[in-house]
């Protein structure tokens, strides 16, 4: 059964097509990951999910609720976690998640009971009379996420939750992420990190350019990557170009990377090391290791979007700066 259904979605601005008329749908109790470059359209697109941007065409059905006419009802039902944290500096936490119940019509015996529960859950109790602005960047995106889920959402949306803060506080995130889950929360899930959406996602959606390239399960995925054979050959500095030589006499591989000291071929078919072993031997280039890679989900990344993982990382960089 799907919760989220987006058709033919759109978003302009001026002229400027930030969404090009992108269609997915997310399975109610899955974590769905929305993977781009920044720029790609991904805060956007929740944006207009979530009720804070109209769009400028398509549809969005929320739960059976029509995304555009009948947001108060979508916003009742979701959580919205932003990319940049929407609480207040001079409150403290525990003001800052009884103010947040209240927007819900919390009763105020039920919501002081949520938000120490929250500030225990978070490791935030001996902070929560603390002002906001004391908190650091990984307290700070706890307590955002606890806002969030304060009134038990059926559908959590998440930008980039573990953007720029310290490991420990990602790996709580992340351990929770998997509880909400677990306990039949559907969270959209939107990340730079590769390594966290293999580890969290059920299925994976690819936007590039304001257009949705892919959509699959994120098994399927690895199963597609790993259909290819990768072998990377370290070498010493030799200086020859090799590239030519290999394809000649090995006709059914692809050269993937090549330097003055490596180079790494795949091949839809199994590779044995020896008779390039041999070959390298013939050219008196000494091999000193040879390795099998397994293909990753960042190599299924890189190959559906055309983007490399080292920008990624740079833009990763740039957004805790």
């Amino acid at each position: 059964m799907n919760i989220i259904e987006v058709k033919k979605l759109t978003k302009k601005f001026g002229d400027f097509t930030a969404v090009n008329g992108i269609s997915f749908s997310v399975k109610k109790g899955e974590v769905f990951g929305f993977l781009g470059p920044n720029g790609a359209g991904k805060t956007t697109t929740i944006n207009m999910l979530t009720g804070l941007a109209k769009p400028s065409a398509g549809e969005i059905r929320i739960a059976g609720y029509d995304g555009s006419k009948e947001i108060k009802k979508v916003q009742q039902i979701i959580g919205i976690v932003p990319d940049e944290s929407n609480l207040y500096d001079e409150m403290s936490g525990l003001d800052n998640l009884l103010f947040c119940a209240s927007l819900y019509g919390m009763k105020k015996e039920v919501r002081e009971k949520r938000a120490k529960e929250l500030l225990e859950q978070f490791s935030l109790a001996d902070t929560g009379k603390r002002p906001f602005k004391a908190y650091s960047k990984g307290m700070k995106r706890k307590l955002t996420i606890a806002a969030g889920i304060i009134h038990h959402p059926a559908i959590l949306f998440l930008d980039e939750p573990t953007t720029g803060i310290d490991v420990e506080s990602a790996r709580q995130i992340r351990r929770l992420i998997k509880e909400l889950n677990a306990q039949g929360t559907t969270i959209f899930l939107t990340t730079h990190y590769i390594e966290e959406a293999e580890r969290l996602c059920h299925r994976l959606g690819f936007i590039v350019a304001g257009k949705v390239i892919k959509v699959s399960e994120v098994q399927a995925l690895m199963e597609e990557a790993q259909q290819e054979n990768v072998v990377e050959f370290r070498t010493e500095p030799n200086g020859l170009d090799l590239e030519k030589k290999l394809v000649r006499v090995f006709p059914k591989i692809r050269i993937k990377a090549s330097t003055g000291h490596s180079i790494r071929i795949t091949s839809q078919e199994p590779i044995e090391l020896m008779p390039f072993m041999k070959f390298f031997a013939q050219e008196g280039i000494k091999v000193s290791e040879a390795k099998i890679i397994r293909p990753s989900l960042e190599d299924v990344f890189v190959k559906i979007t055309g983007i490399g993982i080292d920008k990624l990382k740079k833009e990763k960089e740039g957004k805790r700066r």
